[in-house]
């Protein structure tokens, strides 16, 4: 089947697949929604449009974010371990978020929460350094590359817990429920905001599908083709540091969406990324949505963190791929 053919039938199971979670998601919960009240009872359209609604838009936007980031940096490093919580970009920008709520930094500037300039900052800063630690002349080595993001990573961590004994409690609880992942928010305003940001990074990433498809099949054949490598590796790096950026800053560093929902869509439908980016994201949505409606109802009246149930998921999940594709076991 021709690449356009088999990309409109992997959207469309993906859509489905989609539009299926998002129904579960909207009518599972601690308080079950009664769809026939929505129109009558005052109690279960609160619960429905202002938490529930809200929280699974989150979680598509958020799980699509990182779904789709992951399978463009792992394209433009060829390497199938980058995502952005391996490479430090996801630790960068929790430790710019933390600086500023420990600062206490909950204004906006020109309707930019202070936040998501101190997370896309903290980001772009660990993205450079892993990218200049790695990189040989014009050549990025993976294997540097992965350890120069598991050290920043570690160094965020340590920053963060420094940050956390030296700030008030207050505001220490706060940097540690957000760090554990959460999909928490009430009322739309915040997604709305999230979507000036995400927009954007996102519609790039699509735009630019058959060039990181032709950098990842071969550099050389890329620049014969009319690509021009370092300009689009430059732009990737900035779309993909703000998408992070305020994806942290909102719902906190969660692990393993950007790491294991591309590899599923490979399994799937092959190594063409100008299907496996958009189907990522549509997948990463499903994903993180269904993750946080187990991280909700499991217990009943209490909640899970959601980073937890997206590690306990993509874990194993990841392990199965490896073990599927021999091929990664020499990286």
């Amino acid at each position: 089947m021709a690449t356009g053919g088999r990309l409109l039938l992997a959207l469309a199971f993906f859509f489905v697949v989609v539009c299926g979670v998002t129904l579960f998601a909207l009518s599972t919960g601690y308080q079950q929604i009664d769809w026939s009240q929505l129109r009558t009872d005052e109690t279960t359209r609160t619960i429905f449009f202002r938490l529930r609604v809200p929280r699974v838009a989150l979680g598509l936007l958020v799980g699509g974010s990182l779904a789709g980031v992951g399978a463009a940096l792992q394209a433009l490093f060829r390497n199938p371990l980058a995502e952005p919580f391996t490479l430090g970009v996801s630790g960068g920008g929790a430790l710019g978020a933390s600086i500023a709520i420990a600062l206490g930094l909950g204004a906006s500037v020109a309707g930019i929460p202070l936040v998501f300039l101190f997370a896309f900052a903290g980001s772009m800063a660990f993205m450079a350094i892993v990218y200049r630690l790695a990189s040989a002349g014009s050549v990025v080595m993976p294997g540097s590359l992965l350890l120069a993001g598991v050290v920043l990573n570690l160094i965020a961590g340590a920053g963060i817990l420094m940050i956390q004994f030296m700030t008030d409690y207050t505001r220490a609880l706060q940097i540690l429920r957000w760090m554990v992942g959460s999909l928490d928010v009430v009322g739309a305003g915040l997604v709305w905001r999230m979507l000036i940001f995400l927009v954007p990074g996102l519609v790039f990433l699509l735009a630019v599908t058959r060039d990181l498809h032709l950098i990842a099949v071969d550099e050389e054949s890329a620049v014969a083709l009319g690509v021009d490598v370092r300009r689009t590796e430059r732009l990737v790096y900035v779309a993909s540091c703000l998408i992070v950026g305020v994806s942290v800053a909102v719902a906190g560093p969660i692990g393993f969406v950007g790491l294991i929902v591309p590899h599923a869509v490979r399994l799937l439908f092959g190594e063409d990324l100008r299907i496996v980016i958009p189907c990522s994201i549509l997948l990463g949505a499903a994903f993180l949505v269904l993750a946080d409606t187990l991280a909700r109802s499991v217990l009943g009246a209490s909640e899970l963190p959601v980073g937890a149930v997206t590690a306990l998921i993509g874990g194993p999940l990841f392990l199965l791929l490896l073990s599927r594709r021999r091929r990664y076991a020499a990286i």
